[in-house]
């Protein structure tokens, strides 16, 4: 049922007029009036009644209500707003000399050159540098590098980060002298927005009582935020044709995703999958991406601003690149006009050396391992 309003002055001139039908001679209803007063006080509590019908309407109503209104509105049917996810990656300690051996230790604070974001590195089992005895990541003797994985301190997309940003020690670490991140730090999500709770709450209901794609969907997107899919049906996860049987590959950001997220999604999967089927869930194959780009700037334009414009504006583009997303050539050169103004011409573009195309796959996504601008 559709709600009529009325406005202040539609009030009072609905009232006066309905006073003047009753009265049996003229009524003063001039500006100044005793009964006007009367009647434009009735307006005024009448528009205050209607502002709160109006409010109750917007609360009870999962299309109008928003923050703690919706999260109550949504705990009727035992759904949660997902948190905000923190960004992770990969970071490089090194040290000028050697001779010694030294220990990364889990928990080990870095931040980024201004100060703002700071990371913690991460236990990571499948790691050949990490020690479970010592809680962390051994440098043996003679070697200068170790590169661990970190993720951020606080949740949310302030953390993710370009490449080279992450070049301070939190805290000492004895025989340590350098960190830095050769990639970017990407996956960093801010906690559930209304709107895309509202477009989950329809893929809950449309996926109720059905062991369809959508339904495997949804139980992978309500896992966490940040993360992509791609289901590959009838195939198994060498890519042979097998009927009854479907692949998950499942992204969070990184291109590595845990093995332990891959187990969440694996438990989600099971929940929803249709009976008698075969599944498996694995991370995306990584297609890496080598970027070289040839810039023409104005004279007048301060060309190491530009060219930090054009490699973040590239860079931020390719880690949004979803599952089996092709990542175009003429893409990279909009990006660098669109990045700045002072761009004049964009030429010499390639990808892994080739003026082409990369296609990861419909079970890859493409990670750029660097960008070069000449």
């Amino acid at each position: 049922m559709k709600l009529s309003l009325q406005t202040f002055s539609s009030l009072v001139q609905n009232t006066a007029a309905a006073v003047q039908g009753a009265a049996t001679q003229l009524v003063d209803l001039s500006v100044g009036s005793v009964l006007r007063a009367v009647l434009e006080a009735n307006a005024s509590l009448a528009l205050w009644l209607q502002w709160l019908v109006l409010l109750v309407l917007n609360t009870t109503r999962a299309a109008t209500s928003q923050g703690a209104d919706l999260d109550t509105w949504m705990a009727d049917f035992a759904l949660v707003r997902l948190p905000a996810s923190p960004a992770a990656g990969t970071v490089t300690f090194a040290r000028y000399v050697a001779t010694s051996a030294a220990l990364v230790p889990v928990g080990a604070l870095v931040k980024t050159a201004d100060g703002t974001q700071t990371f913690t590195v991460v236990a990571a089992t499948g790691e050949a540098a990490y020690v479970a005895a010592q809680n962390g990541y051994t440098m043996a003797p003679g070697t200068t590098s170790v590169s661990v994985p970190v993720q951020a301190l606080v949740a949310g997309s302030a953390g993710n980060v370009q490449a080279g940003t992450v070049s301070l020690l939190a805290s000492a670490i004895p025989g340590i002298d350098t960190v830095s991140n050769p990639a970017a730090l990407s996956g960093g999500a801010d906690a559930e927005s209304d709107a895309a709770f509202r477009a989950r709450f329809v893929n809950y209901i449309n996926s109720r009582s059905q062991a369809t794609r959508a339904a495997v969907g949804y139980a992978i997107a309500s896992l966490r935020q940040g993360l992509s899919y791609a289901i590959a049906e009838n195939v198994d996860a060498a890519g042979n044709a097998r009927p009854g049987s479907f692949v998950v590959t499942v992204n969070d950001g990184t291109g590595a995703p845990s093995p332990a997220l891959i187990g969440e999604v694996s438990a989600a999967v099971d929940a929803v999958r249709p009976l008698g089927s075969v599944y498996a869930v694995q991370p995306p194959q990584l297609a890496n991406a080598a970027i070289a780009l040839t810039l023409s700037v104005a004279a007048e334009a301060n060309r190491s601003q530009v060219v930090a414009a054009v490699s973040a504006a590239i860079g931020g583009f390719v880690a949004s690149l979803p599952i089996g997303a092709v990542l175009p050539l003429s893409r990279i050169a909009q990006l660098g006009y669109d990045a700045s103004p002072a761009v004049l011409n964009v030429t010499g573009l390639a990808i892994n050396g080739r003026a082409a195309d990369l296609d990861p796959g419909p079970a890859g996504v493409v990670v750029a391992t660097g960008i070069t601008i000449s």
